[in-house]
């Protein structure tokens, strides 16, 4: 999951083909393709972003370039793509995009930051499969979603959320012996100048690192849900992604100008450092992001969800072999718990829609409706089997 919302139409993907060098490929498998390469992206952007704060870059300077280049890239798309969609501008939109951009850019990508500098790349990555679970309660509490405990998809999700709450404890409260500790490339013989120049995934302060973590998991969470109200308003999701853009770089400059009053921090030192804020700007913000709403809309959110754990695979990889991160007792019993408790939430989140579906057509086909099947079917067939909504997983 990245910084990207989840939302997107509610039914199933269509079974659409497409040849790719005169060999026609489903739509089902380029899903899939498209939906691994998003999690190798994404599992990149972990790793250099420590890779950059082990660097030195600053955290208050790294979101300012990620956003502007992210901002920059999404502006022509947003102006000429959704040019019918786009609603007027009023005050009480620039107020919302703002607000979202406080909690979604600023704090989100803050907290990411500091809590990755004092953890780990595949321990951030874990944490952050508990954001369906806590979007989930965050909209039950705001009374967005229903708790159905007398249903099993309503059970699945209390039970799912409960084991995310208790992973996020356990990470942040016990982090155990070693349990695998490679090499760090510092260490290494005959390693090459460009891994010595990443450093390492040590931990500093495990349980601040966390503490942030969550409130990163947090920020994301309370995004998706009060962003779903500002795009039923205002249906142009990369004009709305853009104005947050441009919202968070001036948050962050206007926190930069309290914090961050040293010149020499605005300067990039080294090719890793341009590196690493271009990945994260033009990959992470801009073609992951591309990306993961076609899936979306292809797959549904829940398709896209189910993905996220291997999206902690490729990071844990990826940090072993370029930073030597160590691996702890606390954070793989944490992380497992966490993934057990997102795919409950998804399960449940999947019978909940299938069981909209079938009340749905249920009442279509209830000869009573209309008094008469004649009238019945005249009026079943100008109402569509499944509804185009957005929705938060």
């Amino acid at each position: 999951m990245a910084d990207s919302g989840a939302g997107g139409s509610s039914g199933g993907a269509v079974n659409y083909s497409r040849r790719i060098m005169g060999i026609t490929v489903p739509e089902k498998v380029q899903l899939h393709v498209a939906m691994l390469a998003l999690q190798f992206g994404y599992a990149g952007f972990h790793v250099v972003s420590r890779a950059a704060l082990n660097m030195g870059i600053s955290k208050i300077v790294f979101p300012v370039y990620r956003n502007i280049l992210a901002f920059f890239l999404l502006l022509p798309f947003a102006y000429f793509l959704e040019k019918k969609e786009r609603p007027p501008l009023t005050l009480s939109f620039l107020t919302q995009f703002f607000l979202l951009a406080c909690v979604g850019i600023t704090a989100n990508q803050g907290f990411y930051l500091v809590g990755l500098d004092n953890t780990s790349p595949t321990f951030a990555s874990a944490i952050q499969n508990s954001v369906p679970a806590i979007t989930f309660l965050m909209a039950a509490i705001l009374r967005l979603e229903q708790v159905r405990l007398n249903r099993k998809d309503g059970i699945g999700k209390v039970i799912g959320t409960l084991f995310c709450v208790a992973g996020a404890m356990v990470i942040t409260l016990y982090k155990g012996p070693t349990i695998y500790s490679p090499t760090p490339p510092l260490h290494r013989p005959n390693v090459s100048p460009l891994l010595l120049s990443l450093g390492d995934a040590k931990p500093k302060n495990w349980t601040l690192g966390c503490i942030f973590l969550i409130g990163h998991c947090l920020s994301w969470s309370g995004w998706l849900v009060l962003q779903a109200p500002v795009l039923k308003k205002y249906p142009a999701r990369l004009s709305v992604t853009s104005y947050q853009c441009f919202f968070g770089v001036i948050q962050f400059l206007v926190i930069a100008g309290f914090v961050e009053r040293d010149p020499q921090a605005w300067l990039i030192h080294s090719g890793g450092e341009l590196f690493s804020v271009f990945y994260a700007g033009v990959v992470a913000s801009g073609i992951a992001f591309a990306v993961q709403i076609w899936c979306i809309d292809r797959g549904g959110p829940v398709f896209v969800a189910v993905y996220q754990p291997v999206q902690t695979l490729v990071v844990a990889i990826m940090a072993s072999v370029a930073l030597g991160e160590e691996f702890y007792l606390g954070g793989i019993i944490g992380a497992v718990l966490i993934i057990t408790g997102l795919y409950l939430v998804l399960w449940g989140k999947n019978e909940e829609r299938k069981f909209a579906m079938l009340q749905k057509a249920a009442a279509i086909q209830s000869p009573t409706e209309q008094g008469n099947s004649r009238s019945h079917i005249k009026s079943s067939l100008a109402q569509p089997l499944l509804s185009q909504t957005t929705e938060s997983v």
